[in-house]
């Protein structure tokens, strides 16, 4: 996928240099697998069988290049896209925040409820799902402000691997298997009007928001700066690459177990956060037998963990940038350091999502669905935005986009505009 640019970096590259500088990517990926690949995905093939796959897949291509902008924009003009934003106006940076406020308090209390259930499989009934989820919120808090970024980065890693391998067996087993579904059982089909809804949404987050490109920047800067020189531009794009393409791959994994073993059944798909924890963890018992039950529970709590720890990261340490750079003159770079605020805001937003979890948790549901439709809106102005930056004066001309990059970014703009425009029919008309 990565287009070849001449870079120097002539020292070979060995196998653990690669485990040394992969980290941000895979950070991006374990945060989007959280939600729309546990709950969006598996809907996506429980309700609909293998008809989305493809759909999947194309969102996917749509938004790779710019998310890959993060990595590239960042190694080319050493400032993160958040800096960049700044660039082009203000204004952008100021709506970049309010999203990113909004989003950072929903995402958080909706992660951290979904690995709260999950963790309800180990404690069984002696904790609720609101206390389990606040003992999932402080032990975030706890992780981050003891030990940051380094473990964050170390662990991740190996927590992807293990949910990676531990999904794609369970598929392979599935297809051996066959579907559940009767021959008889007609699929409900999503190419209508009616189900335009489920789609942007699904789309939302698939595999993520796009201004969640900031967060890949913002880490990789940090990587940059513990590695120095070793890090290098073709390095971050190869990061960025395994990380991305995981996700692509576990995305369709997941709505694979989701039509073989969901789509047509008599079982009726969960809604609330517990009982889609027993139903996910099923899903693979039923699978791979009843030996792995433990097994997946302990994968699927660690990944919902590292997926709350990297929301609480990612939006913190974003935000605090933004919250830098006004302080600056447009388009400067911040004169101070730009995670002054990271701890404040992870606690801040700790707080407000444990709010969010004991007042709204019957709401919960409807405002992470409204979250994901607003991310497919907002991915309209962040795809132009991030192409924008790859033209500005201050990337060298050898890290700009080829010609292939720059026909699928417009492909990509232009798809999200029209599905924009046929949501905003089915919102006013259909719904």
């Amino acid at each position: 996928m990565v287009e070849s640019v001449e870079v120097a970096e002539s020292k070979p590259r060995s196998i653990s240099h690669y485990l040394r500088v992969l980290g941000p990517g895979i950070l991006a990926a374990a945060a989007a697998i959280g939600g729309s690949h546990l709950v969006a995905s598996t809907q996506a093939g429980a309700i609909y069988g293998w008809q989305l796959v493809g759909l999947i897949i194309l969102v996917n291509l749509l938004k790779y290049p710019f998310f890959q902008i993060g990595a590239r924009y960042t190694m080319a003009a050493d400032e993160t896209l958040i800096q960049g934003y700044d660039r082009v106006g203000r204004g952008y940076l100021y709506l970049f925040t309010l999203l990113n406020i909004f989003a950072a308090v929903v995402s958080t209390a909706g992660v951290a409820m979904l690995c709260g259930s999950i963790l309800g499989l180990f404690v069984g009934d002696s904790l609720n799902v609101t206390q389990l989820s606040m003992i999932v919120l402080a032990g975030s808090l706890v992780f981050l402000i003891t030990g940051h970024y380094k473990v964050l980065d170390r662990v991740t890693k190996w927590i992807i691997v293990g949910l990676a391998i531990a999904t794609v067996t369970a598929v392979f087993i599935a297809l051996n298997k066959g579907g559940v579904a009767p021959p008889e059982f007609v699929s409900p089909s999503p190419w209508n009007l009616a189900a335009v809804g489920f789609l942007v949404a699904l789309m939302g987050w698939m595999p993520a928001p796009i201004e969640l490109s900031s967060w890949n920047s913002v880490w990789l800067r940090q990587k940059k700066k513990a590695l120095g020189d070793e890090l290098g531009y073709k390095d971050a794009l190869i990061d960025f690459n395994v990380g991305y393409i995981t996700s692509t791959i576990l995305a369709i994994a997941f709505v694979a177990l989701g039509a073989l073993v969901l789509h047509g059944s008599d079982r009726p798909l969960a809604t609330s956060g517990l009982a889609f924890a027993h139903q996910l963890v099923d899903v693979y018992a039923s699978v791979m037998g009843e030996w792995s039950r433990w097994l997946i529970a302990l994968i699927a709590f660690m990944c919902m963990f590292s997926t709350t720890v990297t929301v609480l990261d990612g939006y913190s340490r974003a935000l605090s940038e933004c919250f830098v750079q006004f302080g600056q003159p447009r388009g400067s770079r911040p004169t101070g350091h730009g995670s002054r605020y990271t701890y404040p805001l992870m606690i801040a937003m700790g707080l407000v999502g444990a709010l969010i979890i004991m007042f709204f948790k019957g709401a919960l549901l409807a405002m992470l669905e409204f979250a994901m439709v607003s991310a497919f809106i907002s991915a309209l102005v962040f795809s132009w935005l991030n192409y924008r930056l790859m033209k500005l004066s201050n990337v060298p001309q050898q890290y700009r986009l080829g010609p292939a990059m720059v026909a699928l970014c417009w492909a990509g703009i232009l798809f999200f505009a029209g599905f924009n425009l046929l949501f905003g029919y089915w919102y006013l008309f259909v719904r």
